[in-house]
């Protein structure tokens, strides 16, 4: 195969620039339905592919110089990239605006915002991560069971049955408020809950096009109501952790620990713009990844009514209709087993996204420094050789296998596993378990349902579901769904 070279020096295979558009194009493709279009890529030059041939472009990273974007998957490929923590780094989650952080006094927010654990490496990452460890305790976690109870149970109450609504705004509305109560220890229905909102509709206006094509502070422009809302976040957050400040102790939420926080050697706290980092991308994490993973798992419930059968069987039968103790929740394995196998059929998290801090070699091919490098998630779930049939939903499947953490990684791998993985898991644990045992959730007729997005993974039109109270009648609403998901999962055609 020939390869041509751009200014970059990049030599990885890969399709040229379009014809008209240019680089530009293929950005734009691949920004549009990500897994579809690198499926391609993958198919044509194999397992590691450049978006364009000889480079020349910049997705994600924020340095001044970008040889250009290399795909990558399976498993001894995210094992090259998730454990070479010296070669492979992270960035903030703002991707390139992080490069106006110093344009004006208006852009200061992006310092800190989605930075937190993506935004540092090396020494710093570990010394960053130690102090967060505490707040992520089994113990600690475990406390959080209550709020998730009572958030999850007002939730349920106000679903109406009979009629249908949108799961996905739902279990994002349930995330957002547990993930506001335990970092913050206020829910967003009350005094302080605003900056949940806040964090939420910054995250939205973060992820729109418009961002990235006109990234001028004009009145009108998204990018203006950007900064807008980051200066209000920023005097929110700053007063909430002024007040916590000033009453020196530890209210049993994740900021109330963070503040108290000090290094074990030199005895250094968190600054407050690296607490503003932290929480915002904790958040961001915490709670957008947990309401995808629970309405792809929802949506692959509805869609095969005897898994859901035996699962319903086996939380009724250990629960008995109530919110699942801590200790039950070691009891429920086929909750584990269907939890697992949505994530790795439909992962809520389809990209780990680094940049190569010097020169590297990855699948034969060198990589300049700077080259940004996208591990796909998805597509090593999807390796036949891995996990046969892999577009079967076979929860059965997870009580014969156990692959590494490199073959299967919904919440990455390596040092820079994710720090919440137990308080997430244990979450959608209690929402599922409280939720299927009061309601059967059915599908719209003839619904489409594509996948959206490049850092998280969800229903590009929601999941429009209907409310029904528990009857077990899991056949209705199974079949006749349209639209790219059936590309990812095997689904009956009535």
């Amino acid at each position: 195969m020939t390869v041509t070279t751009y200014k970059s020096g990049l030599k990885v295979p890969g399709p040229p620039p379009a014809p008209i558009f240019g680089r530009a194009a293929n950005v734009f493709l691949f920004a549009k339905d990500s897994i579809g279009y690198t499926q391609k890529l993958f198919q044509t030059y194999g397992s590691v592919v450049s978006l364009v041939e000889g480079g020349g472009t910049n997705i994600y990273s924020p340095l001044p110089n970008c040889p250009g974007t290399v795909f990558a998957y399976g498993s001894e490929l995210v094992r090259q990239v998730s454990t070479q923590h010296e070669i492979y780094y992270k960035h903030a989650l703002t991707g390139k605006l992080y490069l106006k952080k110093d344009v004006s006094p208006r852009t200061e927010p992006l310092k800190h915002f989605a930075v937190g654990l993506f935004g540092v490496n090396s020494d710093q990452h570990q010394q960053h991560r130690q102090l967060l460890m505490p707040a992520f305790h089994k113990q600690r976690i475990e406390s959080y069971r209550n709020d998730m109870v009572a958030i999850t149970q007002s939730i349920l109450d106000q679903m109406a049955i009979d009629k249908s609504c949108d799961i996905a705004e739902v279990m994002r509305l349930l995330t957002m408020r547990i993930a506001t109560k335990t970092l913050f220890g206020c829910d967003i229905s009350e005094s302080g809950g605003n900056t949940g909102r806040l964090i939420q509709d910054v995250l939205s206006l973060l992820g729109r096009p418009a961002i990235a094509l006109l990234p001028f502070d004009l009145p009108g422009l998204p990018y203006h109501r950007l900064l807008d809302l980051m200066a209000q976040l920023d005097e929110e957050m700053r007063a909430i952790i002024t007040r916590k400040r000033a009453a020196d102790r530890d209210d049993g939420d994740v900021l109330s620990m963070l503040l108290q926080a000090r290094d074990a050697e030199s005895g250094v706290g968190l600054s407050e713009d690296e607490l503003l980092g932290h929480v915002s991308v904790i958040f961001a994490a915490g709670h957008e990844t947990s309401a995808n993973a629970l309405t792809w798992t929802l949506f692959l419930l509805s869609q095969h009514p005897e898994v859901a059968a035996d699962l319903l069987d086996e939380l009724e039968s250990v629960l008995q209709g109530e919110a699942p103790t801590i200790e039950q929740l070691q009891q429920l394995p086929l909750l584990e087993r269907v939890i697992k196998e949505s994530m790795r059929v439909l992962p809520p998290v389809p990209w780990n996204g680094r940049v190569t801090s010097k020169p590297t070699e990855l699948g034969g091919y060198a990589l300049p420094q700077g080259t940004e490098v996208f591990v796909s998630i998805y597509h090593t779930h999807h390796m036949p050789e891995l996990y046969p049939n892999p577009e079967a939903f076979n929860p059965q499947r997870w009580e014969t296998i156990e692959p590494t953490p490199y073959e299967y990684n919904p919440f990455s791998a390596g040092q820079r596993l994710c720090i919440g993985a137990a308080f997430a898991m244990m979450e959608i644990k209690i929402v599922l378990a409280m939720l299927l045992q009061r309601y059967r959730l059915r599908l719209l007729p003839q619904l489409r349902i594509d996948r959206f997005g490049v850092i998280i993974m969800a229903p590009k039109y929601g999941m429009p579901m209907v409310v029904h109270q528990q009857d077990r009648q899991f056949a209705q609403g199974v079949g006749g769904v349209r639209g790219n998901v059936r590309e990812m999962v095997t689904l009956s055609e009535y």
